[in-house]
């Protein structure tokens, strides 16, 4: 008679629980600084809360959105872009310089150049294994060399404004055309991911890669695609600077850089990956405005403007920093 053999009992699947109140007050986060920032504000100027203030700060806060977007896609996956505003400033002297010959094609030429600068540089990440903050802050310090260069480290006036006019249109008289893009791009994209199996895969990329792989995922295209809309991005915002300032500048968008971030990790994109959302970093991008905007109201000087963004960085990572996938801090 063979002996008998014991065995243990699978454990049972883990199923994930409901969310914890702190959990549920983080989802929450931007809409209840955003309430909180505006009524500070209208306390301290009752003028603020008016329909022109209002309009201005959608408006400027436009190019803003349209970065962070982009941006989020990468973190969700795990990843950073860091080389998302030295890409738009190099993207407004392209603009500026192919505008003669273009004319009102080279919007769309400077998508789709920046949206493949992004895939190369989600390419090297994949193929060559680097991680994506050394990719990403090479790409930054060759993006800027290069439009100091061909710039002649300076302005490159734009004299021909029909290319970018209808950024500078009203929707009913009131909402900013470039704000309604920046929303539409969200809206867009957001629908292709919850259309498609993107959303699944990218946060499974970002949560566990290695899972994610055994399960089937594509995870090195998701991440290059994901490269590739953040630098498409980069180049939406480059337009809508463009058509602000009149002019493409080595170092436009460089002071952009610091705010992206602070509006994806304030919208409660986690910066380990595998949770949040493009609409959180548009709550986020808000927020973030309403800061810069809101700060020469109560009084404080735009000096310390950087030193608000560091600080709400670290704070905005303290409470969505995901510690189940971060053993040991680094």
């Amino acid at each position: 008679m063979s002996a008998p053999v014991l065995t243990t009992p699978a454990p049972d699947a883990v199923v994930p629980g409901r969310p914890t109140v702190g959990q549920r007050l983080t989802s929450f986060m931007p809409v209840i600084a955003l309430v909180v920032l505006l009524a500070a504000l209208t306390v301290a100027d009752p003028g603020f809360l008016t329909l022109s203030s209002l309009t201005a700060a959608v408006r400027t806060s436009a190019p803003l959105v349209v970065l962070a977007a982009g941006a989020t896609l990468v973190v969700l996956c795990g990843g950073i872009d860091l080389s998302i505003a030295a890409l738009c400033s190099l993207a407004t002297v392209f603009f500026a310089l192919w505008l003669p010959d273009l004319g009102g094609l080279t919007t769309f030429a400077i998508i789709a150049a920046t949206g493949a600068i992004g895939a190369l540089q989600g390419v090297a990440h994949v193929l060559f294994r680097i991680p994506s903050f050394i990719v990403t802050l090479g790409g930054m310090s060759i993006f800027s060399a290069i439009a100091l260069v061909i710039s002649d480290a300076g302005p490159v006036r734009v004299v021909d404004r029909d290319a970018t006019n209808w950024l500078t249109l009203y929707v009913g008289g009131v909402v900013p055309m470039a704000f309604v893009v920046a929303l539409v791009l969200v809206a867009a994209v957001s629908l292709v991911l919850r259309l498609t199996p993107l959303e699944s895969w990218i946060r499974a990329t970002g949560y566990s890669e290695s899972a994610a792989r055994l399960a089937g995922a594509p995870v090195d295209r998701v991440k290059i695609a994901a490269f590739t809309v953040s630098g498409a991005c980069a180049g939406l915002a480059a337009v809508m600077l463009v058509s602000r300032n009149f002019s493409g500048s080595p170092t436009m968008a460089d002071n952009l850089l610091l705010p992206a971030v602070a509006a994806i990790v304030v919208g409660g994109t986690a910066i380990t990956g595998g949770h949040g959302s493009l609409w959180r970093s548009l709550a986020g991008a808000l927020v973030v405005t309403l800061l810069r905007v809101g700060l020469p109201i109560v009084g404080v000087p735009s000096a310390y403007e950087q030193i608000l963004y560091g600080a709400i960085i670290v704070a905005a990572v303290a409470l969505t920093l995901d510690r189940s996938k971060v053993l040991i801090i680094k």
